[in-house]
């Protein structure tokens, strides 16, 4: 908890402790009650999951599945209006701003949610859209629309999202 508390505030010069990080931020907040819904997610006691899910986006205005895989040291930043997919993957030290959404474009039960590898970073409003893979040290520009897969390293920005040169 600590480790991800100091990555809080790393990232965030407006935090002025780890007790501000940790009561009054709602991306940890929201993060923390995630790991417990994954945690009954994962041991199939479905409603119970959603319930907790459901009073984190209530206190948070963060809604995340609790399907979702969320690496360590996800930074979001302001995050109301962010929304996390069942089947979405988020790697390891990823940074997503305010009003995202990693949605699906299949109605089928099977992966239909982005995947995030590690050190990506999406800006606010941005719409990362079905099975694809946003690939590590990218960065998507806010309000882009992705549909496709993003090569590791890239930025892209646009509707529909194209590389940046």
């Amino acid at each position: 908890m600590m480790e991800f508390l100091r990555f809080y505030r790393q990232r965030d010069p407006a935090a002025k402790s780890y007790l501000e990080v940790l009561l009054l931020y709602p991306g940890p907040k929201a993060i923390l009650l995630h790991r417990i819904s994954h945690a009954f997610y994962k041991c199939g006691l479905y409603f119970i999951a959603r319930l907790i899910s459901e009073i984190s986006r209530t206190w948070t205005l963060i809604e995340i599945h609790p399907g979702a895989t969320i690496g360590k040291n996800l930074f979001i930043d302001h995050g109301g209006g962010l929304v996390i997919g069942e089947t979405a993957v988020i790697g390891n030290n990823c940074h997503i701003y305010h009003g995202v959404t990693l949605g699906g474009v299949s109605l089928e039960a099977k992966k239909r949610h982005p995947t995030l590898e590690d050190f990506v970073l999406i800006g606010a409003g941005a719409q990362i859209l079905g099975n694809i893979t946003i690939g590590k040290g990218s960065k998507v520009g806010a309000n882009s629309v992705v549909t496709k897969d993003v090569p590791p390293g890239i930025t892209v920005a646009g509707i529909t999202a194209k590389p940046l040169v």
